[in-house]
């Protein structure tokens, strides 16, 4: 047996001796998998193209490639992530031992404790970059608008987490049905979203997701009610692509005049509710199944650092992408996305990506614990946003 096999199986072990016996398995597997699916997603549906000045600029396979939408579908796991922050969230609101303001306050230091350090650490970087290394200011720009761009997400539960003991009294007094109000507000959403006011029209899709989270954890949710969201939301999933001409495509895609992404679609709602609905159906088989130490093992460990596989996945792929722009195209990494050479090649990237993800958690993590003084990291922070979205 190898050395690198024994200390798999040691790790695994512990791990697993350290599992509480109440632990839901299975919350935890889905948490994981919905948080791996966000740098997969965004590893392999996300590219960049070279201009004149050496700068990159973000492109697309779907550009080129429309029949690649449904990975976005498998991809696009918003509304577990949502939902099973929602289960999670009651279960830690239960067994709070002080206020709910307190709880509160730890969920919400826990939440911008990472993003205040990714932002920071790219704040100071970028003056580095563009002044010591010379690297183009459209390079910046780009890789900080894709390191913002998976962040809105932090921002949106922290909202949702605020409104937890608001989500737990309607639970109570409506069970499943505390999530359908706002079913109309979606559609409000996608009717107004290509007018006059599209710009300026929220979407509840995140809250929906969390509320039935709750309402789940509460007990309020049966299979007849997952089976309802499943076949439910897989119905108006299709009516919506074959009737209503919604875009196929999960994300957005450079170029397009619409997209189901900004604020989420009511496609993007049918979607979470099939997912979802198989969830809560597959709970106890996943549970079980990650009743294995050599499976449970990874869900840990990702869970573990999905703050930090949230902030710094970008980074990991701007990592390669910016050091590779000056050589020029290189398959895969920089270069236009319209080939399946550069899928291909794109694939062979994904662990080298994974490998720079795994070697910067390994400092960023200290991010995740309690700082002592935040102010300077605020101030950093502030600068970055601005810059990134384009207003500096």
């Amino acid at each position: 047996m190898s050395t690198l096999t024994t200390l798999a199986r040691g790790t695994a072990s512990r791990i697993e001796s350290g599992t509480p016996a109440h632990r839901d398995r299975a919350i935890d597997g889905l948490r994981a998998l919905a948080l791996l699916a966000v740098p997969t997603g965004h590893w392999l549906l996300g590219g960049f193209t070279l201009s004149a000045d050496g700068a990159i600029h973000n492109a697309s396979p779907l550009g080129a490639f429309a029949g690649l939408a449904p990975v976005s579908w498998i991809l696009q796991m918003l509304g577990i992530f949502f939902l099973v922050g929602g289960y999670a969230s009651i279960l830690s609101y239960r067994r709070r031992k002080g206020s709910t303001g307190a709880w509160l306050k730890g969920r919400l230091a826990r939440l911008g404790r990472p993003v205040l350090g990714v932002t920071a650490v790219w704040a100071a970087l970028l003056p580095l970059l563009h002044f010591g290394v010379g690297v183009p200011v459209d390079t910046l720009r780009t890789a900080s608008t894709l390191v913002i761009q998976p962040l809105w997400f932090v921002g949106v539960y922290t909202v949702v987490t605020a409104l937890t003991p608001y989500c737990v009294r309607v639970a109570g007094r409506l069970g499943v049905w505390a999530a359908a109000p706002l079913l109309g507000s979606v559609a409000v959403v996608d009717f107004l979203r290509y007018g006059p006011y599209a710009d300026a029209v929220p979407s509840w899709l995140s809250l929906l997701a969390y509320q039935l989270g709750v309402s789940w954890g509460e007990g309020r949710v049966t299979r007849r009610h997952a089976w309802a969201l499943l076949l439910g939301g897989a119905a108006l999933f299709a009516a919506l692509l074959v009737f209503f001409g919604y875009p196929a495509s999960m994300v957005g895609v450079p170029g397009e005049a619409r997209t189901n992404s900004h604020p989420p679609s009511l496609l993007v709602l049918a979607l979470a509710a099939a997912q979802s609905g198989a969830a809560i159906l597959l709970r106890d088989r996943l549970g079980r199944f990650l009743r294995r130490p050599a499976l449970w093992a990874p869900v840990v460990i990702v869970n573990l650092s999905a703050m930090t596989v949230l902030c710094w996945h970008q980074t990991a792929m701007l990592a390669a992408a910016v050091p590779a722009s000056y050589l020029g195209e290189v398959p895969g990494l920089v270069g236009a996305p319209d080939s399946v050479g550069w899928i291909l090649a794109r694939l062979a990237w994904m662990p080298v990506f994974a490998g720079l993800l795994v070697l910067i958690g390994r400092y960023a993590r200290g991010f995740e614990s309690p700082w002592a003084k935040t102010g300077p990291a605020r101030r950093l922070a502030a600068g970055f946003a601005v810059f990134a979205l384009g207003l500096a």
